[in-house]
């Protein structure tokens, strides 16, 4: 693509605008790589969507077709073909359905297996969207057996940048007794208050041991 500046040439442009600046020959000038002997990828581009009527006749040529264009070949004819049934599955196929939390028996269940059973004092987050469903999971602060601490600011700040809709919180008493302690409860209070007012709702704090576990909002162990 000597012919073009390097402001105007398809890689340059997607690092500096997005692929949405890209037009149909230059996002295949990508796909396609480079170019043979004076002739660029772009210019090969625009020859192989004038043979195929545009992106949407590329999905009706065979594989031996698009390689007949000059210029392209049977690898880089792979290379489309392989771009255009990534783009199809994306379309066809639904994402995996996110993990959804209606009740404190469902986080339990969830967290239980994955953080109950641990010689170490771990606080951790759940954030969820507005439905209730997993964004992601992290731990927040690992402390002594019997101790470990977060501020609201700790709690909040990765709820905000995921944009999360509401958050669960929780961690594990190495001792094997799911009854909060009353630091778990004061915790639980200031990051309630801390939640009504951020806006991004504190649906439950779980302790978690062995094989029990206990639901602060809800008050109750449960095995």
């Amino acid at each position: 693509m000597r012919d073009l500046t390097p402001r105007d040439r398809p890689r340059e442009k997607l690092d500096r605008s997005g692929v949405s600046a890209l037009g149909d020959n230059e996002l295949l000038a990508i796909v396609i790589g480079h170019g043979t002997s004076g002739v660029s990828a772009l210019a090969i581009a625009n020859r192989l969507l004038l043979a195929a009527g545009g992106l949407h006749g590329l999905t009706r040529m065979s594989r031996e077709q698009i390689a007949c264009v000059p210029g392209i070949g049977p690898v880089k004819a792979g290379r489309v073909q392989a771009a255009l049934a990534a783009g199809r599955r994306t379309l066809l196929r639904s994402p995996s359905a996110r993990v959804r939390f209606l009740s404190a028996d469902e986080l339990g269940v969830y967290l239980l297996p994955l953080y109950g059973a641990h010689p170490v004092e771990r606080l951790g987050l759940l954030l969820l969207d507005t439905r209730h469903r997993l964004i992601r999971e992290l731990i927040l602060s690992v402390g002594g057996l019997d101790h470990t601490a977060a501020s609201p600011r700790d709690v909040f700040r990765p709820a905000i940048a995921a944009g999360a809709g509401a958050i669960v919180l929780f961690h594990n008493h190495p001792s094997g007794d799911p009854m909060p302690s009353p630091d778990d409860m004061e915790l639980t209070r200031r990051l309630a208050a801390a939640a009504e007012l951020i806006g991004i709702p504190l649906v439950d704090h779980l302790v978690l041991a062995d094989t029990q576990y206990c639901s602060i909002l809800g008050y109750g162990v449960r095995r």
